[in-house]
């Protein structure tokens, strides 16, 4: 039995093995980390680069939720396997899309991250799902335009 989770804007999951998470994207990112050892890892969905007020929304607030996930699990950034997806140009002329996409970028080399995938830009909605059992994103573009 897989349980079904969906991130809104903003939104953030980490789980185990058994857990799919899935989001829709535009000029949002999301970043995926997937420990291939002990099958957990997360998702969060960002909507701004920079601080904000601390929560999933903003990029720095996503990874202190990340942060505080390896905390908890005794893991460190080195044993994840990293995906970045999202950054399409909905708005602002593609500014705010590729802002998101340096912020995640920047975020996950200080932390130590290693990105193994990344599927960013362009200016279609982008479909994840990303299954904890296996670490794998399944990844659908349209031509549709969303805001994010």
């Amino acid at each position: 039995m897989t349980d079904d989770v969906f991130l809104q804007p903003g939104g953030f999951h980490f789980g185990v093995a058994g857990t799919r998470i899935s989001t829709l994207l535009g000029s949002c990112v999301a970043v995926c980390l997937w420990h291939p050892a002990r099958h957990i890892g997360g998702m969060c969905h960002f909507m701004l680069p920079g601080r904000g007020n601390g929560d999933g929304r903003f990029a720095e607030g996503a990874f202190e939720l990340f942060r505080a996930e390896l905390a908890r699990t005794g893991t460190e950034p080195a044993q994840y396997q990293a995906k970045v997806f999202g950054g399409a140009a909905q708005l602002s002329g593609g500014r705010l899309a590729a802002a998101n996409v340096a912020a995640a970028l920047t975020l996950l080399d200080r932390d130590g991250f290693a990105v193994l995938t990344r599927d960013t830009g362009g200016t279609g909605a982008r479909m994840l799902h990303f299954e904890l059992d296996t670490g794998d994103v399944w990844l659908r573009r349209n031509a549709s335009r969303v805001a994010a």
